[in-house]
C-alpha cells in the first residue's frame, strides 16, 4: 500500500515539475544578449528591484550586466534557475560552485547554483570546480565584465555552444 501512494504521488508530482520548467517566467529571451530563457532555464536569473521594476536575464552575467546598468537602483531579491531542478531559487542562498568541465553561460568562468550542499557537491565530483558564495560569484562575475570591457569593448561573454 504504502508503495502504491508513493506511485501515485510521483505520477502526479513528475508532470508538473516537468510542466514548470517548460513554462519559465517572462520574458522569453534575455534582455541584454537575446539568449532563450527557457533553453537556459538551468541558468536564468531575475532580478527584482525595490522600485518594483524587475529585469529577466539568461545567466549570472547578464544580471550583473543589468545591475551595473540600472543606474544605482537597489536590488530586492536575486532569482536563480537551479541547474538541477530549473526552479527559481534564492541566489543569495543557493551554494554556487565555480569552475569544472562544463562551459559557462556567457562567461568563461562556469557559474552554477544548487538550492543544497548536495547537488553542488555532485556536480564537483563529476565535474570540478568549487564551492562559492553568491558574493563570491558576483565579485568574480564583475571582474570577468570589467576586464571584458577593458579588453574588448562592450562584449560580456560569448555565445558559444552552451549545453548542460
Amino acid at each position: 500500500m504504502k508503495y502504491l501512494w508513493k506511485t501515485l504521488l510521483l505520477s502526479l508530482v513528475l508532470p508538473a515539475l516537468c510542466l514548470a520548467a517548460d513554462n519559465i517566467e517572462a520574458p522569453a529571451e534575455c534582455k541584454h544578449c537575446g539568449m532563450n530563457r527557457t533553453k537556459f532555464a538551468y541558468s536564468r536569473m531575475q532580478v527584482t528591484y525595490t522600485d518594483g521594476s524587475n529585469s529577466g536575464v539568461c545567466s549570472i552575467n547578464c544580471a550583473i550586466t543589468d545591475y551595473a546598468a540600472s543606474k544605482g537602483k537597489k536590488v530586492k531579491t536575486w532569482k536563480v534557475g537551479e541547474y538541477n531542478s530549473k526552479m527559481l531559487i534564492d541566489a543569495k542562498s543557493a551554494v554556487w560552485t565555480v569552475g569544472g568541465k562544463k562551459k559557462g553561460v556567457m562567461t568563461p568562468v562556469a557559474k552554477w547554483a544548487f538550492a543544497d550542499n548536495k547537488g553542488a557537491e555532485e556536480y564537483i565530483r563529476e565535474n570540478g570546480g568549487k564551492v562559492a558564495t553568491f558574493d563570491e560569484v558576483k565579485k568574480l562575475t564583475e571582474k570577468e565584465l570589467e576586464e571584458a570591457e577593458h579588453h574588448h569593448g562592450h562584449e560580456h561573454g560569448k555565445h558559444g555552444n552552451h549545453k548542460k
